[in-house]
């Protein structure tokens, strides 16, 4: 007899993981690897800011930053993902859509060069509708943060 156990869940997601939990992709696709993953609790996404990214070429030329909607963007993603993990999203081509965001306050500019960890925390959740806390960190500085919530538009059994 073999034990029929589920795998356990991933506590890491690399970018092909990523891709197969949420839908988006180049130039929208704003987290490129998660860690720390708590099923249905907590998780940590990573976003390496670079020069490179499209939005530089206008926010602002000759002093870039990263804008603010970007970042809860990048959050929201970050929470998709933890989401799309905990409830078996993994190839199911899953929708998420934005329902709230308050509480955004923003404590220090993001720039090329800086890596944003995005620390979301699930507040209430389990079903389609989930409310989440995020806070984006660079250096171990606060750079944003926001409580925001969303609905995922799951698949059919």
């Amino acid at each position: 007899m073999t034990d029929q156990s589920p795998a356990p869940l991933p506590v890491e997601a690399d970018i092909a993981l990523i891709q197969r939990i949420i839908p988006h992709r180049y130039p929208f696709l704003l987290v490129d690897k998660v860690r720390d993953i708590v099923p249905f609790k907590s998780c940590i996404g990573i976003k390496n800011v670079t020069m490179n990214e499209q939005v530089f070429q206008g926010h602002f030329p000759g002093m870039p930053i990263f804008p603010g909607v970007m970042i809860i963007e990048a959050m929201a993603q970050t929470s998709g993902i933890l989401v799309g993990l905990s409830v078996d999203l993994i190839d199911k081509n899953a929708k998420v859509f934005f329902m709230s965001v308050d509480g955004v306050k923003f404590r220090r500019k993001v720039v090329p060069g800086d890596v944003m960890e995005l620390h979301v925390v699930a507040v209430r959740g389990g079903g389609k509708v989930w409310k989440f806390e995020g806070r984006a960190m660079v250096n171990g500085e606060l750079a944003c943060e926001a409580t925001f919530s969303a609905m995922f538009d799951l698949p059919k059994a």
